[in-house]
């Protein structure tokens, strides 16, 4: 009785298990990465100045600022990371303007305010926010607020250039020179925007701060859509040929225990993909390199749970006590041989960045499902179809005893 009890809880920890990982690939999906939904890769390389050299403290807040730059954006699942000691790496997945993107992210963004003699009066770190929005004769402008101190300054500052024209600069490009027609204390409107999407993206320049150095595009790419679709779609063809044909070996040379490999397989497939979703990660190609890897070392862990169940059923045990020593003595091995390739994912996915790292971290999250479904999963399907006819003698194995 406590037997099947036991079977009977394992089948529904099982179903909860997959039930949960199809929530959640329907309710989050997959992000795609920049091979396969297109995009752009930037390399940005830091320039030194005559005042300030290069440094760890400039890197780390360059990346901060970009960060926060594309975060404003709305951009699906950036991917920004240092490279050596003065490069950054952008990449972003299914952008419609890359080179938008680029120049948004790239830019400097030194706000200054100066009068007719170029001297500075007042810079952008004085101000709160920025957002883009209309003026009262509908033109795209920046609205800005200012910090307690900023708020002081720039009352001083109308108030000193009453009726003369101050000019407001980013990255000494001017935007617009008006006139001061009044005192301004915590507010204020950028204008002469052309459209509310160039307002927008200096908002968002003005907003997350001035970059600690310029930058340098080294290198920039684009992906078309087209082209990372054909490479998913030949990707998605490539695995499901793979999973057909050891479907069909596994169920020709092991017969039933074959078909439960192969559901166990499908099992593995929807496990994987909701594990992607609940993370949040990113699949890209060599992802899904990783993924069909995986999907063999599943593949093989099953064949060496049957070959040591047909070993027990040659010597004449009975089927369930063929069936857990099998298990028990495929462990170790398949455990050993999982751990020692877990390692070697491990160091790259702490080592390395981008395409690497990505299969690795693929590679990592498949080497950990296959053991869960070859453990757990083939163990319990095999539990329930034990006690049935469908694999009551050994031949249900392929085993033709001596």
């Amino acid at each position: 009785m406590r037997y099947k009890q036991r079977r009977k809880l394992k089948a529904l920890f099982l179903v909860v298990v997959l039930g949960f990982g199809i929530f959640l690939y329907f309710n989050y999906g997959v992000n795609l990465g920049l091979d396969l939904a297109g995009g752009a890769h930037v390399v940005m390389e830091a320039q030194p100045t005559e005042g300030r050299e290069i440094d760890d403290e400039v890197m780390t807040g360059i990346v901060r600022i970009i960060e926060r730059r594309v975060n404003e954006m709305g951009l699906t699942e950036p991917v920004i990371q240092r490279q050596g000691a003065d490069r950054v790496i952008v990449e972003l997945p299914a952008v419609d303007n890359p080179d938008d993107a680029i120049e948004t992210i790239g830019q400097t963004a030194m706000l200054t305010i100066q009068n007719q003699a170029g001297e500075v009066l007042m810079t952008g770190e004085e101000i709160a926010d920025a957002r883009a929005s209309y003026d009262q004769h509908g033109r795209p402008v920046v609205s800005f607020e200012l910090t307690s101190s900023g708020s002081q300054r720039f009352e001083e500052i109308t108030r000193m250039y009453m009726g003369e024209p101050i000019g407001i600069y980013l990255d000494d490009e001017q935007l617009t020179n008006p006139t001061v027609q009044s005192v301004i204390r915590d507010q204020g409107q950028i204008t002469g925007y052309g459209s509310v999407e160039e307002a927008e993206q200096h908002a968002i320049l003005i907003r997350e701060g001035a970059l600690p150095v310029d930058v340098e595009v080294m290198e920039s790419r684009t992906v078309g859509p087209t082209l990372g679709s054909i490479a998913l779609q030949q990707s998605i063809r490539a695995g499901l040929i793979g999973l057909l044909l050891v479907g069909i070996y596994m169920i020709f040379y092991y017969r039933f225990p074959g078909i439960i490999a192969a559901v166990t397989l499908l099992i593995y497939g929807i496990l994987f993909m909701g594990v992607l979703s609940g993370l949040q990660a990113t699949l890209t190609l060599p992802g899904i390199g990783g993924l069909i890897l995986s999907i063999g070392m599943a593949v093989d862990a099953n064949i060496i749970i049957f070959e040591r169940i047909q070993d027990e059923l040659r010597n004449g045990k009975p089927l369930r006590t063929s069936i857990n020593t099998g298990f028990k003595r495929a462990y170790l091995t398949i455990v050993d041989a999982n751990v020692t390739t877990l390692i070697t994912a491990l160091i790259l996915a702490y080592f390395t960045t981008g395409a690497v790292r990505g299969f690795a971290i693929t590679l990592i999250i498949g080497i950990l499902l296959s053991m869960f479904t070859a453990f757990f999963v083939t163990k319990t399907i095999l539990d329930l179809f034990s006690p049935t006819g469908v694999l009551k003698k050994a031949g249900s194995f392929g085993v033709r005893r001596q």
